[in-house]
């Protein structure tokens, strides 16, 4: 599904062995390399990008070297929550919003300084701050102006869409967006339409 939407396939480091095992063969491998099957790496050749530093993750990497219209990630939502929270922290660290997490049921994305969505009435919008954000918004049940959000504070679980058309404004980088996974296409839409952080 996200093939058809991104078509070109770039894995970060060992995400190339399940991709591999499955039958694709990515354009790219980014990473530091130490994850990658001997036996996969010497069938990639030139289409590794080896970043040697240690001070970043592999999706961190990925992101410096991408550059793209949009980026899907895939494969941050698996067992281990430690690289879940981490894709989630590179998001804003990057401060690029047109890159997003595409999970089993939903997607998350940073969100840039304006969005405008279509979402069916009911739909959750949650707001999860990775920094201290505040914002503006008309269309959901809980407004949001005038808050000051926080991770360790006032979080957005769980608002929905109250009106078919969803207008979000943010001040500064800080604040992801999650959604149901059903919205995809329309999300890459809207944030395509949007200006972004960088």
């Amino acid at each position: 599904m996200a093939l058809t939407l991104a078509p070109m396939l770039v894995a970060a480091d060992g995400g190339a062995n399940k991709l591999m095992d499955c039958g694709h063969i990515p354009q790219h491998v980014i990473g530091d390399l130490d994850s990658l099957d001997a036996a996969h790496l010497a069938r990639l050749g030139d289409r590794l990008v080896h970043i040697a530093e240690q001070d970043s993750t592999d999706f961190d990497k990925s992101l410096r070297a991408l550059h793209a219209p949009f980026i899907l990630a895939l494969g941050f939502d698996g067992a281990r929550l430690d690289h879940t929270l981490a894709a989630m922290s590179s998001l804003v660290r990057h401060g690029r919003a047109r890159v997003v997490l595409l999970a089993a049921k939903d997607i998350c994305f940073l969100a840039p300084p304006r969005l405008a969505l279509t979402l069916p009435v009911g739909a959750r919008v949650s707001l999860f701050p990775m920094a201290p954000v505040s914002g503006r918004s008309t269309g959901l049940h809980w407004p949001i102006d005038g808050i000051q959000f926080a991770p360790a504070a006032q979080i957005g679980t769980s608002n929905h869409a109250e009106s078919d058309r969803i207008l979000l404004e943010f001040d500064h980088p800080g604040m992801l967006v999650l959604l149901e996974r059903a919205h995809l296409a329309v999300t890459l839409d809207a944030l395509q339409a949007s200006p972004d952080w960088r």
